[in-house]
């Protein structure tokens, strides 16, 4: 795990990835599987100038509105993530004065490249979010966000046979350029792959058995 806590209250778990990658879908699939267990939540988006992704989640029913915050980047997503985290900071202390004591509160960067990665002062375990359609040389290209990530995420698995990715091939380049780091596969328009995902995080941020 990336960070040990170095902050009081919950546990700040960041996802990050691509424009178009299925970050927010992926929020959305986790959510509940978290208040299935009687975790304590709360989320923030992040959007360059606007409030969509957090809009979206708010409607989505799966969570209390007033429990999703939004943070307008003003530039490159990466900023409010790396450069300078105070915005998402405050934003975390904001929803631990609100709602707490919370377990976790889960961080949803905007899409950014494959350089983009999470500061440690702001979250203590990170996944990046990858998708099929993107290509299968992405691992290929070692990002960052692919190289650094506590988890990474290789979404619409399903896609594999429309776009001419060779899947195999790709899971494999990126367990070579991971070099035993954490990997998975996921579909999640359907769900496939993240309980898997909500394991490891139950596990290794919250230290659940």
């Amino acid at each position: 795990m990336s960070g040990q806590l170095g902050h009081s209250g919950a546990a700040r778990v960041g996802i990050g990835g691509p424009v178009g990658s299925g970050k927010t879908r992926l929020l959305e699939q986790i959510i509940p599987r978290f208040i299935q267990r009687g975790t304590n939540i709360a989320v923030i988006t992040n959007d360059l100038v606007t409030h969509e992704d957090a809009i979206r989640v708010r409607r989505s029913g799966l969570i209390a509105p007033e429990r999703v915050l939004a943070v307008e980047t003003g530039a490159c997503p990466h900023s409010a993530i790396r450069e300078d985290p105070t915005l998402n900071i405050q934003a975390a202390d904001l929803l631990e004065e609100r709602f707490g004591p919370l377990d976790l509160i889960l961080i949803e960067s905007g899409g950014d490249n494959l350089a983009s990665s999470f500061s440690l002062d702001l979250v203590d375990f990170w996944l990046f979010v990858i998708d099929v359609a993107g290509g299968d040389d992405i691992p290929r290209k070692r990002g960052l966000g692919v190289m650094q990530c506590d988890l990474l995420v290789i979404n619409k698995t399903d896609l594999a046979p429309y776009v001419g990715v060779d899947l195999a091939r790709m899971e494999q380049e990126a367990r070579q350029v991971r070099n035993g780091r954490a990997m998975l596969m996921t579909n999640c328009a359907t769900g496939n792959g993240v309980d898997q995902i909500v394991d490891l995080i139950a596990r290794e941020v919250l230290f659940e058995d």
